[in-house]
């Protein structure tokens, strides 16, 4: 049986964006196949690189303040801007692969972030730094736009979830690998040294990709004759793929103000601990490789609907623990935080590339835009949470990202209320 998802010879997307006639696709990779594993392992590996790169300076924050003179609010901005110009490559590049393809913007995309790693570890100056930090975010959104719209496509529909839960478990991953090294490596030799392994692994998993990755079989480009627009703005007219898109920025901004400002915390009496040590709470993120593909394979089995919002609740337990004095209190609340996180995300984000392929949209634009939100959401909470410390310690940065895990929550009863377009699922 065919993907339900794909529109049917003669349909006309919604939105006015015509959609090509399909005839004769050939069937998604199933369980047992190569292409599949391939596909996944080369899509984990791209979330890997990624991940590691966008977010290494996260351990670094303590080391950058005090190596160029800036203030915990300004060093934050290493990752700010990047997860800013992300959002904005995604708004580019998403269109982009409705129309050109997906494998080839995510090979360029891991090549061109490897080569901008090398420059930032060599950057002279805080300026400079900056400058290339954001354009290997803008870089690095050839990932976010494509991965999920590519697993979507090639993959059966009965093991899609899974495969964007492993994606998403290769982000937790890659997430862990860039802190754990920029926290081990700045002991070692500084924060030059940190970001020049990370170069390093980056430039690795982007060869494997490059090597890996089947070639696209079940893409069809978008009607180049539709205006780049009204195409994008199809993506607007669902009340339900809305939701989603607010849900990823609140998601994502509490999660980050919580890891911005955990580093500082735990450089901080009464803890007082040294960079690699302080790192070490990032193992955190390997549970979140683990509850991601976990919350896919519920979704699939039982409610997108009922798996998200108690993954919220999961989060909200954990910033709870959180505000508790002794260490192994803070240390277990991020733990169950971010098993809260990531299987949210990775049932949000398999949610969009669902609803707008079932509703006639480009799955590619959906994706793009749920993640220009997320990064959204990632830029401004780190950056009020490095405010929220400056001004009132971890009570304040507990009390922002409470709140905006409430705002997610209200927003997954919306969703609970939306029709479903798909017959099949609850």
């Amino acid at each position: 049986m065919g993907d339900p998802g794909w529109p049917r010879p003669g349909c006309r997307a919604q939105g006015g964006v015509v959609l090509p006639t399909v005839v004769d696709l050939p069937e998604g990779h199933r369980a047992g196949d190569a292409g599949l594993r391939r596909a996944s392992v080369s899509v984990f590996l791209a979330g890997l690189a990624t991940f590691a790169m966008l977010y290494e300076p996260q351990a670094l924050l303590p080391e950058l303040t005090r190596a160029f003179d800036v203030t915990p609010a300004g060093s934050t901005l290493a990752i700010s801007v990047s997860t800013v110009a992300l959002a904005v490559g995604l708004l580019v590049l998403g269109p982009l692969s409705d129309r050109r393809g997906r494998t080839g913007i995510l090979q360029l995309s891991l090549a061109a972030s490897a080569v901008l790693a090398v420059g930032i570890a060599l950057a002279p100056t805080w300026p400079v730094l900056l400058v290339l930090r954001g354009a290997q975010g803008f870089a690095l959104a050839g990932l976010s736009a494509v991965a999920v719209a590519y697993l979507r496509e090639e993959l059966h529909p009965s093991v899609t979830s899974r495969a964007v839960g492993l994606f998403i478990a290769g982000n937790a991953i890659g997430g862990l690998t860039g802190r754990l090294l920029g926290g081990f490596l700045t002991d070692l030799g500084g924060w030059r040294v940190a970001l020049g392994g990370v170069a390093v692994l980056g430039v690795a998993c982007a060869v494997a990709v490059r090597v890996l990755l089947p070639p696209p079989r079940r893409f069809r480009p978008v009607d180049r004759s539709a205006p780049l627009l009204r195409s994008l703005g199809s993506a607007f007219t669902d009340p339900a793929l809305l939701a989603l898109y607010a849900f990823a920025a609140f998601l994502m901004a509490a999660f980050v103000a919580v890891y911005n400002a955990g580093t500082f915390r735990l450089e901080s009496p009464p803890y007082d601990l040294t960079p690699a040590l302080a790192s070490l709470v990032f193992l955190a993120y390997l549970l979140g490789s683990a509850s991601s593909p976990t919350a896919g394979w519920l979704a699939d089995r039982s409610s997108r609907r009922l798996v998200v919002p108690l993954s919220v609740v999961v989060m909200v337990a954990g910033l709870g623990l959180t505000t508790l004095a002794p260490l192994w209190c803070f240390v277990l609340g991020l733990c169950v935080l971010t098993v809260g996180f990531f299987a949210a995300h990775a049932v949000a984000s398999g949610w969009v590339a669902a609803r707008a392929a079932l509703g006639g949209r480009p799955v590619g634009q959906a994706a793009s835009l749920y993640s220009f939100w997320y990064y959204v959401g990632s830029s401004v909470g780190g950056t009020l949470a490095g405010q929220a410390w400056q001004g009132a310690g971890w009570t304040a940065v507990a009390m922002l990202s409470g709140g905006l895990c409430l705002a997610a929550l209200v927003l997954t009863l919306v969703l609970g209320r939306t029709r479903s377009l798909d017959p099949a699922r609850r």
